[in-house]
């Protein structure tokens, strides 16, 4: 288990769910107040000389504003939202994407329709390889105080949604589900840290707490697979001593990920 403090990223805020841009090694992730409130999404280069100073992406919105996720491809970018949408102001967050054109240029963001989106709160967009949308929210209709749900849309457009159940859900909270690079396993964050779930056929197994050297405090969240799917960075609350901070676990191996801008190699 290593911290991954690089400069202009690392500060005295909290910095979390990081996502690293597939065509351009550029990196998106949230800051907040140390106390984790306010969430802005932050876009930092990659250059030669190392990580640029963050600024906000050209797409940020006027409300809060977290977990963004690449599609391998880079086709398509996730997040989720409080903005206002064609005017109106907004006060739960809901699930947005870009998408890039032929060209690589980006279009407008777009809120997704219901019932992905509800009147309750959405967390934590993830595409998985088998096409289904999984992601966290507290909408009427589930087991607990927030659940995993997943979503998939049809070739009419239409979406189908669906509740995981008590396999990987509870009474308490689930929020963030991030499927495995090659679909087998997933991390979730839930109520006291990081779980683990395998992929058995079309059914998830009963989810499992990941060891201590990972779940030291119950505040790691915001986690993202390396595109081998050998390496894990998350964040964590270090509790006062310097506010939140990405932690990087190898998983398999000693992967070179993320890799240093100042050498010039790509995140991958």
């Amino acid at each position: 288990m290593q911290q991954w403090m690089p400069a202009h990223i690392s500060s005295a805020q909290f910095e979390s769910h990081a996502a690293f841009d597939p065509r351009t090694g550029d990196l998106y992730f949230v800051r907040s107040s140390p106390e984790f409130r306010g969430w802005h999404l932050m876009l930092s280069k990659c250059r030669p000389s190392g990580w640029s100073d963050p600024q906000p992406p050209a797409f940020a919105g006027d409300g809060q504003e977290a977990d963004p996720w690449f599609t391998p491809d880079g086709a398509h970018l996730y997040f989720i939202s409080s903005r206002s949408d064609d005017g109106v102001k907004r006060d739960d967050l809901d699930i947005w994407r870009l998408d890039r054109d032929a060209a690589g240029q980006w279009g407008r963001p777009q809120r997704l329709p219901a019932p992905v989106n509800s009147v309750g709160a959405e967390w934590f967009p993830r595409l998985a390889p088998d096409g289904w949308l999984y992601f966290g929210s507290n909408r009427p209709g589930g087991l607990g105080g927030n659940d995993i749900w997943r979503a998939r849309e049809d070739a009419a457009g239409e979406w189908t949604v669906e509740n995981l159940g008590p396999t990987l859900n509870s009474e308490g909270n689930e929020y963030e589900p991030l499927p495995s690079p090659d679909g087998t396993s997933m991390i979730l964050m839930a109520d006291g840290g990081l779980y683990r779930s395998d992929r058995h056929g079309n059914d998830w197994l009963p989810r499992t707490k990941l060891g201590p050297g990972i779940n030291v405090n119950g505040t790691e969240i915001g986690a993202t697979f390396s595109p081998s799917g050998k390496s894990l960075l998350f964040s964590r609350d270090l509790k006062g001593t310097h506010s939140g901070e990405f932690f990087v676990w190898h998983i398999t191996g000693a992967e070179r990920w993320p890799a240093p801008c100042d050498e010039g190699l790509p995140n991958e």
